[in-house]
């Protein structure tokens, strides 16, 4: 368990209310960390066939670095075996991302039982969470697999409503993709690094530039929000692949005169059934002024040249199925095809008897989604 997270925990409910009799719950620690792996990697498994998990990445939500932004239990059966493991993510003001992972051999009969209860926690865990921002309410949010139709009834069944359609997409990567970025450098569009000193340590400039980027370019797209630079870095940093020679910005001639104009942050995927590992775009943003001059593509080549010569095989990431600015389309044309998709199922709550705003960004549903940048 991290060293914060006792004391985050010590202010909110620990344990939901409910639970059908013998059942027990609590916060999970250091020793659970192969049970959770075993049970995210069978619910996988009962959904799309693969099983395959990230290790590194269910161990940091549970007890590592990711932990200490997240509230989280495990539900045991009267045996003592961990069947349920719920989390809410606090990710940013007007934000509570709820993730449910169930035993799919749990039967119906007891999962109709105990979701109300979990769902109940979750959304008070969430509201505390929001109060203490000095925020009179928040957005749960849960991404459900095309293919979760239980998870969709249940959240269904609790209020929630369906709000968009993610494609979760991927490149395959060839040895010659590693001279992209020369053969197809665009007059006016250098793309470079994150500045880092000797250390490795990144300059800061360049990551308030990368940041301002994504922030200025998806400010009028779908679910937008607004999210402060420290919760910013923080966040990308908990993932076990992020790597700061995993960000790029594309700097742009302006009237003689070199600016940012896009940006991308990426990180390094785990090994696939072949054993090879991959490269995620987290985000990538292109100001709404630089548009039209290449950017984007400027910046895709740079991600695929790097993982070309980082001998990878593959370049993964997810755009809004209807992007108003026809990212899809984009991705598409440069040999990226969609594995599977995913929905985000919204519930907007307000904290009762609370007199503090309500962020209005949250409520917006008029435009565009993650990681696309047209």
């Amino acid at each position: 368990m991290s060293a914060e997270q006792p004391a985050q925990t010590g202010f909110l409910p620990i344990v939901p209310d409910d639970l059908p009799e013998g059942w027990t719950s609590r916060v999970p620690d250091e020793g659970d960390v192969d049970e959770l792996i075993a049970l995210v990697s069978e619910a996988k498994k009962a959904i799309d066939g693969s099983g395959a998990v990230e290790d590194e990445l269910i161990a940091s939500e549970a007890v590592g670095e990711a932990s200490w932004t997240r509230r989280q239990v495990v539900v045991l059966d009267p045996t003592g075996i961990i069947k349920v493991w719920a989390r809410v993510h606090d990710r940013a003001a007007g934000r509570s991302n709820i993730d449910l992972t169930t035993d799919p051999q749990l039967g119906g009969e007891v999962e109709d039982r105990l979701a109300p209860s979990l769902l109940s926690w979750a959304e008070d865990v969430a509201l505390r969470i929001t109060r203490g921002r000095g925020l009179g309410g928040t957005r749960l949010d849960v991404s459900v697999h095309e293919d979760d139709d239980r998870l969709r009834c249940l959240l269904e069944d609790y209020g929630f409503s369906h709000a968009r359609t993610w494609l979760q997409m991927s490149r395959p990567v060839q040895e010659d993709d590693a001279d992209l970025a020369t053969t197809h450098a665009r007059e006016g569009v250098v793309v470079r690094q994150v500045s880092r000193y000797e250390d490795g340590t990144p300059v800061a400039a360049d990551l308030q530039a990368v940041y301002r980027m994504i922030e200025e370019s998806f400010a009028d797209h779908f679910n937008s929000y607004r999210e402060s630079f420290p919760e910013f870095l923080a966040r990308l940093r908990e993932a076990p692949g992020h790597r700061w020679d995993h960000w790029w910005i594309a700097d742009i001639e302006v009237e003689g005169q070199w600016v940012p104009g896009g940006a991308v942050a990426a990180a390094v995927l785990p090994e696939d059934a072949s054993g090879e590992h991959g490269t995620y775009i987290d985000y990538i943003g292109v100001h709404r002024l630089a548009r039209g001059r290449g950017v984007a593509k400027s910046l895709l080549h740079a991600v695929l040249a790097d993982t070309a010569r980082r001998g990878r095989n593959r370049v993964s990431l997810e755009v809004d199925a209807d992007s108003p600015t026809g990212a899809d389309g984009l991705y598409e044309s440069m040999g990226w095809v969609t594995r599977y998709r995913t929905e985000s199922w919204h519930r907007d709550v307000v904290a009762e008897g609370s007199d503090a705003p309500v962020p209005q960004a949250r409520l917006d549903e008029a435009s565009d989604g993650a990681s696309d940048d047209a």
